[in-house]
């Protein structure tokens, strides 16, 4: 693990605590402790920031928030600790590793039933790559190429249809190389005419993979669905 990552786990570890320890308190806000001046105030806002943080990152449910506490509390007091730093540097390495890899392996099992069970349904089209896409829509225009570039609206979710993005939301329509983006998008637009709006579900290895953009709340793995029209088709990159 990188040292930057280290240190984004120490600042949600204390995030957590601080956020933690408000919460058992009575008197502020949503019940936490009261806030009598400025330090304690920004000490809160701290606690706060950083819990949230923890929390996106499900680092509450990967961690015991007990024995975090606990063990926080021990070295802010300066007691004698049971690991060496080089110990509890590679436990948390493997610890990390090995949960992320469960979650990762259930994920592709997760998506390998999905796409089994859509490929099922009724009006659900799959290609040679296992691209699978249902037309909701069909248009007359014409069909982009590879080289192309294209105009399109659409939404992005996961299988459970929770939405991690949206050319709607972004208040406008996107424009990019055809050949510039992933490879279900390639290969399902050059399926569509102009006008056309098709909905693609998209294997984990015609997406993202093991490197989902950060911050997009996909994980590694996952498929994902596409809703997608396609507005307009400018021959050549432009």
């Amino acid at each position: 693990m990188k040292k930057n990552n280290m240190i984004a786990i120490m600042l949600l570890a204390g995030g957590v605590f601080f956020s933690s320890c408000n919460n058992n308190k009575a008197g502020f806000g949503s019940g936490s402790v009261s806030l009598k001046n400025a330090k304690d105030s920004a000490s809160y806002a701290l606690g706060i920031m950083q819990g949230k943080r923890f929390k996106d990152n499900g680092a509450d449910t990967l961690f015991n928030l007990e024995v975090l506490q606990s063990a926080m509390l021990s070295a802010l007091k300066g007691d004698s600790v049971k690991m060496s730093d080089m110990q509890m540097q590679m436990m948390i390495n493997s610890y990390i590793e090995k949960e992320q890899n469960k979650k990762f392996e259930a994920n592709a099992k997760a998506g390998e039933k999905f796409l089994a069970d859509n490929k099922a349904k009724s009006g659900v089209k799959t290609t040679a790559s296992g691209l699978q896409y249902e037309v909701i829509k069909e248009g007359t225009g014409v069909k982009p190429v590879a080289t192309d570039t294209v105009e399109v609206h659409y939404t992005g979710t996961l299988t459970n249809g929770k939405k991690f993005d949206s050319s709607y939301d972004h208040g406008k329509a996107a424009k990019f190389p055809l050949n510039g983006v992933i490879p279900a998008w390639t290969e399902g637009l050059q399926l569509m005419t102009e006008g056309s709006k098709y909905k693609l579900f998209v294997p984990s290895s015609l997406g993202y993979g093991m490197q989902p953009p950060p911050g997009s709340g996909i994980e590694p793995n996952s498929v994902l669905v596409f809703e997608v029209e396609l507005l307009k088709v400018y021959k050549g990159k432009k």
